[in-house]
């Protein structure tokens, strides 16, 4: 589409919202003009973290058409595709592999639209349109690659047959099988699978933990800032930065009110524990957790069983509680294919990595079926 304006922003807070969210074309929360702008405002986008927002948007005679969340990356973190070992095989040849274009939600491994082109009939030219800007940027700034990070079946699409050298991975979600409610769930579990989760929930009622659900415009002053201590905590534990700030987390309740939901632990009123999740209008995602007593059962309550009663209760069709986590499977998630997406500049090392990704899909997919033999359901479900 060579009438296309090619312009790359400072970042998302540039672009008007409205437009930005007719392109997104779906109520994901992750790719909402909120959700990124607010990552900005509050601080949570910075340079010294090895992140720069440089949003694409392609413009037809001043409009913007199409979009796509675009950062220069000065390292890996924060993006849950993991190719820090592309990034040595540059260095011991003495090249340079950051900075390099990433087309992702930061700090949010969720699948999603990432090529924002809408949904009329000219989408799909436009998709295109994207991609070939995206290279463009990539060699006009000489940087070493480009990648598509987490991208939805219809942006999985669109890239697929092209030179893009694709990837996959798994994460488990739960589907819901139309149950009527948490029991009619384990009904549908083998029976030690069952009783062990019983057991989990039970351990966390005799510690006298209450949990209760509230959206972001439910959540007060105090227990905001409760929520945020205690991500903070959760992951200066784990040895990792928080780079979410508490004013961005109160920014979701105030700018996503409907979409945020938090749930709260409490013993004798007080909160000890809580987990923070985004929802769409059929998916929930869990994202962070906190707790400050070490309560047998608290994580996979709060984490797990809250977000799969919440989902039966408000008719959601998924719950994805985050990335990584084989214990998972016990508790009624099945692995689910993620795709990403990487164009590699220099042709040398596109074909050695093109290589490697056969050989790693080769085992992922032994690795899938692994995991399904460890299904927690009495029947088998098909997983993705």
């Amino acid at each position: 589409m060579p009438s296309l304006e090619i312009r790359l922003h400072k970042g998302v807070g540039e672009i008007d919202a409205e437009r930005w969210n007719e392109l997104v074309d779906s109520d994901h929360p992750f790719t909402a003009h909120a959700f990124l702008a607010g990552l900005e405002l509050h601080d949570c986008i910075r340079a010294e973290h090895g992140w720069q927002s440089a949003p694409l948007g392609l413009y037809e005679n001043g409009n913007l058409v199409a979009a796509a969340p675009l950062y220069l990356k000065g390292n890996s973190h924060g993006e849950f595709v993991f190719d820090w070992s592309w990034a040595s095989a540059y260095a011991r040849h003495g090249l340079d592999y950051y900075p390099k274009l990433l087309c992702a939600v930061p700090y949010s491994p969720v699948t999603g639209p990432r090529l924002l082109v809408g949904s009329d009939p000219g989408a799909d030219r436009r998709r295109l349109a994207v991609l070939a800007a995206i290279r463009q940027q990539t060699a006009q700034f000489d940087l070493s690659s480009a990648h598509l990070n987490f991208v939805n079946e219809t942006d999985a699409i669109g890239v697929s047959g092209s030179d893009w050298l694709p990837r996959f991975d798994w994460q488990f979600h739960w589907t819901n099988r139309g149950w009527g409610d948490f029991d009619d769930f384990l009904a549908a579990l083998k029976p030690k699978k069952r009783k062990n989760i019983r057991q989990e929930r039970q351990h966390v009622v005799a510690a006298g933990v209450t949990c209760e659900i509230r959206h972001g415009d439910e959540v007060d002053d105090e227990d905001w800032r409760i929520l945020h201590r205690l991500y903070r905590s959760n992951f200066a534990a784990h040895g990792n930065h928080p780079a979410l700030t508490e004013g961005f987390f109160r920014h979701l309740g105030q700018h996503m009110p409907h979409q945020t939901v938090a749930v709260l632990c409490r013993r004798g009123g007080r909160i000890i524990a809580a987990a923070l999740c985004l929802r769409s209008s059929d998916t929930l995602y869990g994202r962070y957790w906190g707790a400050e007593e070490q309560i047998p059962g608290l994580h996979f309550e709060a984490c797990y069983y809250q977000g799969i009663d919440y989902c039966i209760r408000h008719g959601m069709q998924r719950f994805e509680p985050g990335a990584q986590g084989e214990h998972k499977i016990a508790r009624g998630f099945l692995p689910v294919r993620t795709r990403s997406f990487h164009h590699l500049r220099d042709g040398r090392f596109a074909s050695a990595i093109a290589e490697a990704l056969q050989r790693e899909a080769l085992g992922l997919e032994m690795y899938r079926e692994d995991l399904l033999a460890h299904s927690p359901y009495a029947e088998a479900l098909e997983s993705a």
